[in-house]
């Protein structure tokens, strides 16, 4: 990158660092088919981290993914796998290139907010409990696209804050339909019905992670998406170029998270009780034992204690964010 033989970000990070004719240096910009060099080499490596994010078009293969995996797979991709993608569009992009992102910024923060409003649609629209929460995932790591787009401290900030809590909440909730399909081996939300009769604590557990994941607030969830949607407000504030129907829009996004999580708890668990497989199922659905309480307490605990005291997370980050975004202002 530099023409300096080094993959130190730290050091490529300094104009000064670069050696003169490097492809990637910061002055005399070199070109690839008439594009600049260093446009191209932020598109790249924004793809490559994208597709781990992952935002639409580029998110295909999540769904599928999370389908044919296993309850313990699925949450290491969710809850882990996929803030790698997030991790390295801020850590990686944004600051080898600054320039090239307060470049791009407009069309990363329309990229976000249509992967916000996709994901939730589709998940408003499936039947698999597990593929609505995968889709539910494409819309919630769109937040962190719009955040980071946003160029401002509060929208970055919450983008880190919401990679942290979606990685609670989404091992949560892949766990808690791994136990429905664990004792019956069916995940379509119509075989069921009136689980709430059978099963009052595992309702409970799928209630608080229900109403954690849509942004209720006193949850980690709602502190981030918060604070995305300040930032790329306020984002007009400050001459980022992000216009505020992109925040109106990622706040659309809340909405329909709510429509769809709430629709599918009524579903599932409300009314008189229908089960596809009748008596059997009705013997088979045991309530959460102590071994799966013990699984699923941690991760709820954390997203209401991040909730209710964010700067356990904002104390850590601020130093760094503010850093960020000072240096890549100066470009814009």
């Amino acid at each position: 990158l530099t023409g300096a033989h080094t993959f130190n970000m730290i050091y490529m990070m300094n104009p000064q660092n670069y050696l003169e004719g490097s492809i990637f240096g910061w002055e005399g910009y070199q070109e690839i088919l008439g594009i600049s060099a260093r446009l191209v080499g932020f598109i790249v490596l924004f793809f490559a981290f994208a597709i781990k994010v992952p935002i639409v078009p580029l998110h295909t293969w999540l769904p599928d993914a999370h389908v044919e995996a296993p309850t313990p797979v699925s949450i290491i991709l969710a809850g882990i796998l996929l803030k790698i993608g997030g991790y390295g569009i801020i850590r990686i992009c944004y600051s080898i290139f600054p320039d090239m992102a307060a470049l791009s910024n407009w069309w990363l923060g329309l990229i976000g907010v249509v992967s916000i409003i996709y994901g939730a649609l589709n998940a408003l629209s499936q039947k698999d409990l597990k593929r609505m929460i995968a889709y539910s995932s494409v819309s919630h790591m769109g937040f962190v696209l719009l955040g980071v787009a946003s160029l401002t401290a509060e929208g970055i900030s919450g983008a880190m804050f919401q990679m942290i809590s979606h990685g609670f909440l989404s091992a949560a909730l892949f766990f808690l339909v791994g136990v429905v399909y664990d004792r019956v081996h069916d995940r379509n939300i119509y075989s069921f019905r009136g689980l709430a009769q059978i099963m009052p604590k595992y309702t409970g557990y799928v209630a608080v992670a229900f109403f954690a994941s849509l942004g209720l607030p006193g949850f980690s969830a709602f502190i981030g998406e918060a604070f995305v949607i300040i930032g790329s407000f306020n984002a007009a504030s400050i001459g980022t170029g992000l216009p505020r129907w992109m925040a109106l829009a990622g706040s659309i996004g809340i909405l329909l998270s709510a429509a769809y999580l709430l629709w599918t708890l009524q579903r599932m668990f409300f009314g008189q009780i229908r089960l596809k497989g009748g008596d059997s199922w009705s013997n088979a659905l045991t309530d959460v034992n102590l071994r799966e309480q013990v699984i699923l307490f941690p991760t709820l605990a954390l997203a209401l204690l991040l909730g209710i005291m964010p700067a356990l997370v904002f104390n850590n980050l601020n130093a760094s964010v503010l850093n960020l975004v000072s240096f890549i202002q100066q470009f814009i």
